[in-house]
Order: structure tokens, then C-alpha cells, then sequence
């Protein structure tokens, strides 16, 4: 790549700490350029909108808006753009969500300074990136979730209905979340109704319990 102008990096983490890590990493090879940080999802959407920036590295937990939820954003957003995930989670339920979501490769952070050059670059040539050790026992996993009919199962939620019930678990008030959102109250009343229907479930406790399982807050 010598020559041509660094891949530019948007980086998300909610913890400074990692965020300035990361970017040692990254900064140290000469094709690749952090150009913009952020401390959650919904900062990561702000600064794509505002950055030209051609690869988002975006940890999985985070406030606001995980990972996740930003991944299927920033892929209806910018469509060209490359997302890798990095994440503490060596899980194949997250793995599967991710690239479900739009990205092209999961990292984990412990190998970080071994991996995350390498998967910036396979991202960008639009190969996708798993940590070696995984392969097998994530394929083995996987079919034997659709053998099981199991991979259907949580469509029942939508995207939207995903982000409310995340906020709700991190304690906003149904104004807070209209304003972040941008919808009205009654919209995240009417979402918040059918998730206690489509789930089962009796209330905000009850919710946030859920959202921890689905690894969308953590506890």
C-alpha cells in the first residue's frame, strides 16, 4: 500500500483506556490513520456523518447504542464502508449477530496487538477476519443452530424495538429515549408494549433482565 494515502479509522470504545491502546496500534503502521474516536455507538454514528473515514472499528458493549445496533446503522448510512468488531467476548452468538449486522470481522481484544492490523487490512481488501481458533467450533455451532431451526428465533425483534429496549434497560425515561431516537413518546410506548408482548415479559425489570441475556447491556 505504500504510497497510497492510510486507511482512515474510526475508532469506538467506551473505555479511554482501550481507545488509546488501540490507536497505538493502529497509528504505529503507515497505512493506517485513527481519525475519530468515540466513547458509544450513537457518538460513532455522529462522527461517520461527520468524518470521511473508510474502516469503523467499534467495541460490541457499549452505552447507548452496542456495537451491534451501530454496525447496522453505519451499514445503512455508508454502505462502502468496512466495520470490524472488537470485542473481550469470545462468542459465537455475538460473532454471528455481528456479521448479521454488516460487519467483516470480529477481534478479540486480548490478541488485539497480534490480530487488529492484520484484519484492518483483510477488511479493506473485503476478506473477512475471525481469530484462527474459533473457525471450527463457530461453523460446528452454527449449523447446529439452523439444524435446530434456532437461527430464526430472534427475528421477532425488530432493530428499532432492540434500541428501545436497550435504553429502557439502561434506565432512560420514555422522553429521554423519543429524544435520542428522535420519535415520539407514544412511538416508544407502542414499542415498548409489543416487546413485553412478543417476549413474554411484565415490566422494565423483567425487560432489562432480557437485555442482559441478549448480552445488549451488561450487568
Amino acid at each position: 500500500m505504500t504510497g497510497d494515502a492510510p486507511i482512515r479509522i474510526l475508532l469506538a470504545d467506551d473505555h479511554a483506556l482501550v481507545r488509546r491502546g488501540v490507536r497505538l496500534i493502529l497509528d504505529r503502521e503507515p497505512d493506517l490513520e485513527v481519525v475519530a474516536e468515540a466513547g458509544d455507538g450513537a457518538e460513532a454514528i455522529e462522527l461517520a456523518r461527520a468524518h470521511d473515514i473508510d474502516l469503523a472499528v467499534l467495541d460490541i458493549a457499549m452505552p447507548r447504542l452496542t456495537g451491534l445496533q451501530a454496525t447496522r446503522e453505519l451499514a445503512s448510512l455508508k454502505p462502502g464502508l468496512r466495520i470490524l468488531m472488537l470485542t473481550m467476548h469470545d462468542n459465537e452468538q455475538y460473532f454471528f449477530q455481528a456479521l448479521k449486522a454488516g460487519a467483516c470481522g470480529y477481534v478479540l481484544k486480548s490478541v488485539a496487538d497480534r490480530d487488529l492490523v492484520a484484519a484492518c487490512r483483510c477488511a479493506m481488501r473485503d476478506e473477512p477476519f475471525l481469530h484462527p481458533g474459533a473457525i471450527t467450533a463457530l461453523i460446528r455451532n452454527y449449523l447446529d443452530r439452523v439444524r435446530h431451526g434456532e437461527e430464526t428465533s430472534e427475528q421477532a425483534v425488530t432493530p428499532r424495538e432492540e434500541e428501545v429496549l436497550k435504553l429502557v434497560a439502561e434506565g432512560y425515561s420514555s422522553r429521554q429515549i423519543a429524544d435520542l431516537l428522535f420519535i415520539s413518546v407514544k412511538t416508544v410506548q407502542r414499542h415498548r408494549a409489543n416487546l413485553l408482548h412478543k417476549l413474554g415479559l411484565r415490566d422494565r425489570l423483567d425487560l432489562t433482565r432480557y437485555a442482559i441475556r441478549a448480552g445488549l447491556v451488561e450487568p
